[in-house]
């Protein structure tokens, strides 16, 4: 705005202090002021709004208002095309950096179909979203070992919600989350709207609302997750549990044997994730137990097998055939094994020619 606004009065000419106004409407009227009028609105010296009488240095006269409009309009008028320029300079920069990427489509920076959360805040807001829009049916792949009694109770309530507005809810474990007894109280709560079923080992942890939204971890630690709307893509994470789900075991009904007297069945997984060549970590990590513990069972499968090292015992797996699944017709006959005493399948009878 044309002139400078004081400490005291901090404004233009365009909005006059009411010192101000009060002085410079008497100016107009009466044609000058007496300069001591105007020490209560230094401001209007410094809008040039007054100025001194030429024929008499102690009155001062005013600017006339024309004069100041057309003052102001200028001002007004410089800022605009200033702003103008700015604008225009941003707009120059942003299609000269998008002139960089040449044809190539960019992809938006957040979808409908697949969205990143981050951070557990969105992710629970999301899942919680998800949770009060379900109405048909819910699927989860929880790896993990034992679950936590607060982690259930956590959830207890939205799936008791559920469970209300008729929503059927089927849950994978590992087969170690069936020594938690916090789980087998959470299913008996749920009654008929719930099953779970366990494996050795699932996938990453997975959740799936009405076959229409996925939710699944985005980093290792879990604090991102994607959201997941692509139908072919939901589609193929429902068909990954549904196959998962007919290879589990429902949780109450009792593990398989190992085959193997002396051997338990989640030792057997142990030996068959070795022979794999993994870590005792990783094999703690994808059955859902402690290294410790894994630590311990290794152990003992040793000391079972009769091996005196790793190197050994890898052999000794092999010899005894826990490097894979139990050989079909074997299972329940357990035979000694003559250097260690062990107990191995029987081997398969021939097949007579044609029989």
């Amino acid at each position: 705005m044309a002139g400078h606004a004081t400490d005291e009065h901090p404004h233009g000419a365009d909005r006059l202090c009411e010192a101000g106004d009060r002085v410079y409407s008497r100016a107009v009227r009466r044609g000058r002021v007496p300069r001591e009028d105007a020490e209560a609105a230094p401001c209007l010296v410094e809008l040039a709004l007054l100025h001194p009488d030429p024929d008499d240095m102690g009155w001062l006269v005013p600017t006339s208002p024309q004069e100041v409009m057309t003052r102001l309009l200028r001002s007004v008028h410089a800022e605009v095309s200033a702003s103008q320029a700015r604008m225009g300079a941003a707009v120059d920069a942003v299609e000269w950096y998008a002139g960089l990427g040449g044809s190539r489509a960019q992809p938006p920076v957040e979808s409908t179909a697949i969205r990143v959360l981050d951070g557990l805040a969105r992710i629970r807001a999301a899942i919680d979203e998800a949770t009060d829009r379900c109405i048909t049916e819910v699927l989860t792949v929880q790896p993990g070992g034992i679950r936590r009694e607060d982690e259930l109770r956590e959830g207890l309530h939205r799936a008791l919600a559920m469970c209300r507005r008729g929503v059927r809810m089927r849950d994978l474990y590992t087969h170690v989350a069936r020594h938690g007894q916090g789980l087998h109280n959470y299913m008996e709560m749920m009654g008929d709207a719930a099953e779970a079923r366990t494996l050795d080992e699932v996938v990453e942890r997975l959740m799936v609302f009405d076959r229409t939204v996925a939710f699944i971890p985005a980093n290792a630690d879990r604090t991102m997750a994607l959201e997941i709307r692509h139908p072919a893509l939901v589609e193929y994470l429902v068909t990954v549990f549904e196959r998962l789900w007919r290879l589990g075991l429902p949780l109450t009904a009792p593990l398989p044997s190992s085959g193997i007297a002396g051997i338990t069945h989640r030792e057997r997984s142990i030996a068959a994730l070795l022979a794999e060549g993994h870590q005792d970590a990783v094999v703690a990590e994808r059955l859902g137990i402690s290294v410790r513990t894994c630590r311990a069972h290794i152990a003992r499968l040793s000391e079972t097998l009769g091996a005196a090292s790793r190197t050994q015992l890898g052999v000794r797996i092999a010899q005894v055939g826990l490097d894979g699944p139990p050989r079909e017709g074997t299972a329940g006959e357990l035979h000694p094994l003559p250097s260690t005493g062990a107990a191995v399948p029987a081997p398969e009878a021939p097949t007579a020619p044609g029989g």
